[in-house]
Parts: C-alpha cells; sequence; structure tokens
C-alpha cells in the first residue's frame, strides 16, 4: 500500500455557523469517499527531502482562506497551506446551483433531460477539481480523483 495518501481527515468548523443535520451527512459522506481511495504527496524541499506519508489532514476555513494543515499519522505537523477561496468561490456557487437544479429535475422531468443537468453538474465538478488542483501545485500533488473528493469536501464545508 502506498504511503502517498490521506489516512485521516478533519474538519475544524469552529469558524463556521453551526452545521445542518444534511450538511453533517454530506461531510461524513465526502471524508468516507475521500478515504476510500485517495493519492496524496507533499513536495520536497532544496534543504530537505519530502515529507513522507501516510498524512492526516486538517481543512478548515480561516479569515476566508482555505487552510490545509498535514500531520504524519503520529501527529507530527509536516506542512501548512491556505489558499485563497475566491478561486473556487465561483466554481462552489455554480455547482450548488447545478446540484439545486438537479435535485429540483429529479422530482419532475423525464430522464433524459435530468441525465443533461448531471452531465453539466459533472462537468463544474470537474472544472472545481482541476481548479483545485492548480491551486495546490507546489504545495501537494493530487491525482484528479482525490482533487475531486477534496473539492466535494469543500462544497460540504463551505456554507456562504
Amino acid at each position: 500500500m502506498t504511503t502517498d495518501r490521506l489516512i485521516r481527515v478533519e474538519i475544524d468548523d469552529s469558524a463556521l455557523p453551526p452545521a445542518t443535520p444534511e450538511m453533517e451527512q454530506e461531510r461524513r459522506v465526502a471524508i468516507f469517499d475521500l478515504l476510500e481511495d485517495n493519492s496524496l504527496a507533499l513536495p520536497g524541499r532544496p534543504d530537505q527531502p519530502a515529507p513522507g506519508g501516510p498524512y492526516a489532514l486538517l481543512l478548515a476555513v480561516r479569515d476566508r482562506r482555505l487552510v490545509f494543515e498535514l500531520s504524519s499519522e503520529a501527529g507530527e505537523r509536516l506542512a501548512e497551506f491556505h489558499l485563497s477561496m475566491g478561486p473556487l468561490r465561483q466554481v462552489v456557487k455554480d455547482y450548488f446551483q447545478i446540484c439545486e437544479s438537479y435535485f429540483d429535475a429529479v422530482k419532475r422531468l423525464p430522464p433524459a433531460q435530468i441525465e443533461a443537468i448531471d452531465m453539466a453538474r459533472r462537468g463544474i465538478h470537474n472544472e472545481g477539481a482541476r481548479t483545485l488542483q492548480e491551486r495546490l501545485d507546489g504545495k501537494a500533488t493530487v491525482d484528479i480523483d482525490t482533487s475531486r473528493r477534496l473539492f466535494t469536501l469543500i462544497c460540504a464545508l463551505v456554507t456562504e
């Protein structure tokens, strides 16, 4: 089994409004999916080798920034980076809107129209994953599937 992976994911939602039961469920599902299959590696620096995994991730939103804190399995802090939510904000908003349309469509539209909306939803989700990969460049290396799962978790974390 590779060590370039997440083995634990926690959410620090102390700076956020209380989560609804639905939001809590979305977070649990997103974390479960992420832990089931992921690939994450931290880069080395000129003066030190790359810290090896497996990794524990604490994900938070602080001062309107997305914070990734990565630690070793034993709890030693390995990396922390803060990402501006700006590049992700619009795609998250678009994703929420298309999901709302999808859930509404499921109740009243024929399968062909639902499928078209779902394809658009997946496209926006992929855009969010690619944006996240770009934002993580040089900080952490993640494959597209891990980026997709992280984007899902970020969507479940964002409340604005």
